[in-house]
């Protein structure tokens, strides 16, 4: 049943007669790989994007749950043994330690195990402990299965990107990871226990039908399959590359580049997305009475984050944008949203600019990871980079609810104050790692020309 084929039958980009070039959008080699690239998008697009819904809903339920039945007096809080703003924070914190700590080589895991092995592995021990926060008493419990949960998750986002370089050359990566980024007892047991049947779920059919590699991907013909090889860049990462290359290592951390990206997703992280850790509250402490109306208002972020993406996404995919511009745009627009905050009272007005704000946070890094990714060359750098970069951005699951923590509610004057200035080092940072990759796209291009001319 698996979506395999034996390896020695098929073709690598190695022995592929279809050379790597461009091709003309009228010619019949673009319209194979055309259909080809929809056959991908229908088996493994649709079905990250599918899993990653399932894992946006697990991550942000634990947030949703603070306010969760405060009117009856049977909150999570509550029936943990009243934990204060402090504990609560760190049971947020907590999840992404081992995030951090393990999503480098949870990357790399991908390639060593195949990833409709490494893929499920995740679905099913994440979905069974997510269903154990249900039945969680304690301060102590609920801190246990976070700390777990977050060990069983590491290495799926990251993993996710990893494998559609696999699939795709970086050019088409922009609008593939916008479309995958946007499609996330009490009744807050409840909750903890239903969201974890569908990543369970879902492991067994990752098991089976998750197409590991253009090269041993069965739904593709063998003409197919080689013009997919052919559309990837020579230092694409590929099933015959070794797992681990110590020359790939080096070459990733002498980067000039390294540490700007990494810059890049530790300030966006924790001044951008640690807003969303308590975004419930946020509006709950708004003036809003009612838990459940709370609720509801958390959803109008997350549909202008899809209609952002899908808009800076089709424009970025036919090269009407750059992602640079896209993202310094993005950031300058959620410093702006912060520093109204700090200034306004009104509440409606508070509210429409959170919501701009948050909109905001969760449209960048999906804008700027395709740049990422086609920085880093070769199979090893690919993996690590994801990773490292990745789990560097987990410091926003550690960091975010500090800053935003009940004690500086309702105003969070001294939360918006800290975004700002991590926002502004992260534009710093955007505008660093643009002239890194430029200049390496410019040297790149010189070598290739100069190569040409001698084989000339």
């Amino acid at each position: 049943m698996s979506n395999d084929m034996d390896h020695e039958s098929i073709p690598t980009k190695e022995v592929t007669n279809v050379p790597d070039y461009e091709m003309s959008l009228n010619s019949p080699s673009a319209a194979v790989l055309k259909v080809a690239h929809r056959k991908v998008d229908k088996s493994l697009l649709c079905w990250y994007a599918f899993v990653y819904l399932i894992m946006r809903i697990h991550v942000s339920n634990i947030s949703n749950t603070a306010i969760m039945n405060l009117e009856q007096g049977t909150g999570i809080k509550t029936q943990l043994g009243n934990l204060s703003s402090g504990q609560w924070a760190w049971a947020l914190s907590i999840f992404y330690y081992p995030y951090m700590i393990l999503e480098p080589l949870a990357t790399l895991m991908l390639k060593r195990f195949s990833p409709s092995v490494w893929m499920s592995r995740i679905m099913l021990t994440w979905g069974i402990i997510s269903m154990c926060q249900g039945a969680t008493q304690n301060y102590a419990g609920i801190m246990a299965c976070r700390f777990f949960l977050g060990a069983a998750e590491a290495g799926f986002y990251p993993g996710v990107l990893y494998h559609l370089s696999f699939w795709y050359p970086t050019d088409r990566l922009p609008l593939r990871i916008a479309f995958f980024y946007a499609c996330g007892l009490a009744g807050w047991r409840w909750l903890f226990m239903l969201e974890g049947i569908p990543a369970i779920m879902c492991s067994v059919y990752t098991f089976f039908y998750l197409p590991n590699y253009p090269q041993t991907c069965k739904f593709l013909s063998d003409e197919e399959r080689a013009a997919i090889i052919a559309d990837l860049p020579n230092q694409a990462p590929t099933m015959r590359d070794k797992t681990f290359d110590v020359e790939q290592v080096r070459s990733l951390f002498r980067s000039p580049s390294f540490v700007p990206f990494l810059m890049i997703w530790i300030t966006h992280g924790i001044g951008g997305w640690g807003i969303s850790f308590v975004l419930p509250t946020v509006i709950y402490e708004l003036g809003i009475s009612n838990s459940a109306i709370s609720q509801v208002m958390t959803m109008p972020p997350f549909t202008l984050v899809f209609v952002i993406l899908c808009g800076l996404a089709f424009f970025i995919h036919t090269k009407r944008l750059s992602p640079w511009v896209a993202g310094l745009s993005v950031e300058i627009v959620q410093i702006i949203c912060y520093i109204l905050l700090i200034a306004i009272k009104q509440p409606i007005a508070k509210y429409i600019f959170v919501m701009i704000a948050t909109a905001a946070s969760q449209s960048f890094f999906a804008i700027i990871w395709p740049e990422r990714i086609r920085a880093a060359r070769g199979t090893t750098t690919a993996g690590l980079a994801i990773g490292i970069t990745n789990a560097s951005c987990q410091l926003m699951g550690i960091v975010g609810p500090q800053i935003y923590q009940a004690k500086f509610g309702p105003t969070y004057r001294v939360s918006y104050i800290c975004s700002v200035v991590l926002l502004s080092t992260c534009l710093c940072a955007v505008l660093t790692s643009w002239f890194f990759v430029a200049r390496d796209d410019k040297q790149r291009a010189e070598v290739e020309t100069s190569d040409q001319e001698r084989a000339a």
